[in-house]
């Protein structure tokens, strides 16, 4: 093939190996919650060569994008790409086939992407359709966020993560769909998803919001399922979260051992101190809070809403006080997908400063899902860039307008100019 068609096909090779410094008149220091004025940030090959003037290439392609900030690619630890709350989507999962969700998810996930989330955490999809889309994503046929999915998430016949509401016979689901009782079947539920490439274990350790079983935060996987989940998925080298709203079940997925507790939404005093200790994480999906539409919603489901909703708020403002270590992340599914960054003002309206809010969707995230090669603006790191106008350690609604995104070295938004 002449190198003409290759160029059309795939781009410049010279360009694509070519190194670019990347110029702003600010960048922010995320660990020190500093700004940084001027940004240079020298990128060859993917990842960050050099940060400041003195060691630019003079042969460098250049890209100045003025006067913006320049931040490090923003993490979302609790995303359903392959979902929403569009149409009939309480029926969907009886109508439509795994590859259906997988195109949905590249849909949502590009959204993402362009809204400066750069790596998320999925945690929870049918059909192994999470999967597809990371390896979509890996193998470069769609351009969208580095992605670490769950598969099925894990949870008793009848509970949260079952697919509830049907007669009998109907979409009956088992450990494979991550449906098990027992210790034996949960074991053999994580290592199903293992086997066909899971990335991190999502438990419902809880009964939930968006499901028809009764109950609202009551305990469902026992201690000794919890236990046994965490310890396989230890030994794959893989973390758990925990879907947890009611405080017997966080407790107990704390006890056993998770990574993290999504939502968290019934803390008690007890609670808070255990995962201070532990050193166990809070996803709080916080913003989603006050965008809830009660109306649209079935009638079981909106009353568990009403009824959670003020003690997850107020749980998130104590656990915050308390010093618990908070990871972002935001349920995007529940609500729109590129709305993601909303959750930064909700983290500050709870008593958080805006560098610390910032934190917990770099440095705090990276250290949950256990990748070091992003999340700071540094050498070494992944070239995963963002630009906002403005500052914001003073406004962090700003994070709500990205203007440049950067993945992988590549530019795949660009309205900063």
């Amino acid at each position: 093939m002449a190198v003409a068609s290759l160029w059309l096909l795939f781009g410049s090779p010279i360009a694509a190996q070519q190194t670019t410094v990347v110029r702003a008149a600010r960048m922010l220091d995320v660990v020190k919650g500093e700004i940084v004025s001027p940004a240079v940030v020298v990128v060859a090959d993917g990842k960050i060569q050099s940060v400041g003037a003195a060691n630019v290439p003079p042969s460098a392609r250049s890209i100045d994008l003025g006067d913006v900030t320049l931040l490090p690619g923003l993490i979302d630890a609790h995303t359903h790409l392959t979902s929403d709350l569009s149409g009939d989507w309480v029926t969907r999962s009886v109508r439509e086939l795994p590859a259906d969700a997988a195109l949905r998810g590249a849909m949502n996930a590009r959204k993402t992407l362009l809204a400066g989330f750069t790596t998320v955490r999925d945690v929870g999809a049918g059909g192994f359709a999470d999967i597809s889309l990371m390896k979509a994503i890996d193998a470069g046929f769609v351009e969208e966020p580095r992605m670490i999915p769950s598969a099925h998430a894990i949870g008793i016949t009848g509970g949260h993560c079952d697919d509830t509401g049907w007669a009998p016979g109907i979409h009956e689901l088992d450990y494979r769909d991550g449906v098990a009782d027992g210790v034996e079947e949960v074991l053999k539920a994580v290592r199903y998803q293992v086997k066909h490439g899971a990335k991190v274990i999502k438990v419902c350790a809880t009964a939930g919001v968006l499901s028809f079983d009764a109950t609202l935060g009551a305990q469902q996987l026992s201690d000794a399922e919890l236990q046994a989940i965490v310890q396989e998925a230890n030994r794959h080298g893989l973390k758990v979260a925990a879907h947890a709203h009611g405080t017997a079940g966080i407790i107990a997925a704390v006890k056993a051992g998770v990574a993290s507790i999504e939502h968290g939404s019934i803390l008690n005093d007890e609670a808070i101190a255990l995962m201070k200790a532990r050193g166990t994480y809070l996803v709080p999906t916080a913003y989603l809070l006050s965008t809830f539409h009660f109306d649209s919603m079935p009638p079981p489901i909106a009353a568990k809403a009403r009824q959670v909703i003020p003690l997850a708020q107020d749980s998130h403002r104590r656990a915050i006080k308390a010093g618990v270590k908070i990871a972002f992340g935001t349920d995007a599914g529940v609500y729109p997908h590129g709305d993601n960054a909303h959750e930064f003002a909700t983290y500050v309206g709870y008593g958080m400063k805006p560098a610390d809010a910032i934190r917990t969707a770099t440095v705090n995230a990276a250290d949950l899902l256990g990748v070091t090669d992003r999340a700071v603006i540094a050498s070494g790191k992944l070239a995963d860039l963002i630009a906002v106008r403005g500052n914001p350690l003073q406004d962090v609604k700003t994070l709500q307008q990205v203007v440049w995104v950067m993945k992988g070295g590549a530019v795949v938004k660009d309205a900063a100019r």
